[in-house]
């Protein structure tokens, strides 16, 4: 079913009811919109009723988009950082922290959040507003009904691997002398990340940086023209928590990377920013570890041992 063919169908309509209206395109709220939307589409499921109705209330799908958006990015950002908040609260769980002796202060941690709100609000919303007509451009869907979990998974798979890529060049780059004195240095401020601190960054740099999380999308939806919106939510969903776990200071013995050796964790990019240097991919190890710019003690005692043994074959 065309979300556009279900506005032009309630948008069209007489009610009586001008008491029930919250939007000046419509006279209807939401929930009548979410009802009429249930009674004519037995077939959706609760989710895509409440979705096609969203989009037939608001009446504009730039809008709806832009909306849902960036309250879905803001409700994450913070939500899933808050935890880590508390955790820097906890003595007990001081032994996981992976520098112990630098939690972050209350102090800092305002500092950091009125930076990435300065940020989501005059980087991030822009390009949030602009996002759905250039998604629809290249063919996004946001129509119901949803495309299935295995799409869905095999998708964001192939996206967490491109913007893995992506991120470990740029990120590379902006480890260059110039361009980390006037771009990346900001975002290497706190020497031992917390949670809120993912998104601290020079503009530049989460535009360049995140330019990998929207572009590996939409480039796979100009090939293949086969990509939902709701899969382009889930996917920003699952990196913005990679992003802040990797930031948090924090390796429990259930942590991911424990379990998925390829995968790179908090220990992964809490010793690029106690070294200053490797380690630059984002999900994954195999860029650093094929092109030996891993960081740490480990990284470089197995350095010293590959030169021990081509020294002796010599």
């Amino acid at each position: 079913m065309s979300l556009t063919y279900t506005m032009d169908v309630f948008n069209n309509a007489t009610y009586t009811s001008l008491a029930d209206a919250m939007l000046p395109h419509t006279q209807n709220t939401y929930w009548h919109e979410f009802s009429e939307i249930s009674r004519y589409n037995v077939q959706l499921n609760y989710f895509e009723k409440l979705w096609a109705a969203w989009y037939a209330f608001m009446g504009n799908d730039v809008l709806a988009t832009g909306i849902l958006s960036f309250l879905m990015h803001e409700t994450v950002y913070f939500g899933r950082s808050l935890p880590w908040m508390l955790v820097d609260r906890i003595p007990a769980l001081n032994k996981y922290k992976i520098q112990n002796h630098k939690v972050p202060s209350a102090k800092e941690q305002w500092d950091c959040a009125k930076l990435v709100l300065l940020s989501h609000f005059t980087v991030e919303l822009p390009q949030i507003w602009l996002f759905h007509p250039m998604a629809q451009y290249f063919g996004l869907a946001t129509s119901v009904p949803f495309p299935t979990i295995l799409t869905m998974a095999y998708q964001i798979a192939i996206f967490f691997v491109l913007e893995d890529t992506w991120h470990y060049w740029m990120h590379r780059a902006l480890h260059w002398g110039p361009l980390y004195k006037n771009i990346h240095k900001i975002h290497h401020q706190y020497s031992a990340p917390f949670g809120l601190a993912a998104e601290y960054a020079s503009p530049i740099e989460v535009m360049i940086l995140g330019l990998g999380t929207i572009a590996a999308p939409i480039l796979w939806c100009a090939l293949t023209k086969d990509l939902h919106i709701l899969t382009m939510y889930i996917w920003i969903v699952l990196r913005l928590c990679q992003a802040i776990d990797a930031h948090s200071g924090y390796d429990f013995p259930y942590s991911l990377h424990q379990f998925l050796p390829f995968w790179a964790g908090a220990d992964h990019h809490d010793t690029h920013h106690e070294k200053f240097i490797g380690n630059y991919s984002s999900s994954f190890r195999w860029w650093d570890y094929a092109l030996d710019t891993e960081s740490g003690a480990e990284a470089a005692k197995r350095r010293r041992e590959r030169k021990a043994a081509r020294a002796k074959a010599a």
